[in-house]
């Protein structure tokens, strides 16, 4: 009697080198390393993707705090004084006000700077 299989082996190599396309050389090509490689990949896509959110805190702390100083305040006295006037905006709209209406952002540093005096 003849063994009756499906392509399995074929259907999971081949799904290792389509998740491997783009990358350089063998790792491309065959299916040991592109295996290798692959797993790193996606070791490297779930860590990032935690890391994405630490990374953009970071850049909007670093643009909050550029704006608070040519408003002569600093960062820290900035988010403290937010906090004593009771205002709930987060650190992702005062960077994107801080970088697209300047305007408005002196207005918050000047409440910031209310609520703490």
């Amino acid at each position: 009697m003849r063994v009756r299989r499906s392509s399995n082996r074929k259907d999971r190599r081949k799904k290792i080198l389509n998740l491997a396309e783009g990358y350089w050389g063998g790792k491309s090509r065959l299916h040991r390393t592109a295996k290798i490689q692959v797993e790193k990949s996606l070791q490297y896509a779930y860590r990032d993707r935690k890391q994405r959110k630490r990374q953009f805190r970071s850049l909007w702390i670093t643009r909050i705090n550029a704006a608070a100083r040519q408003n002569g305040t600093t960062y820290s006295a900035l988010i403290a004084g937010l906090k004593n006037a009771g205002c709930t905006l987060d650190r992702k709209v005062l960077a994107d006000l801080a970088v697209r209406d300047p305007q408005a952002f002196t207005q918050i540093v000047e409440l910031s700077k209310q609520a703490e005096a």
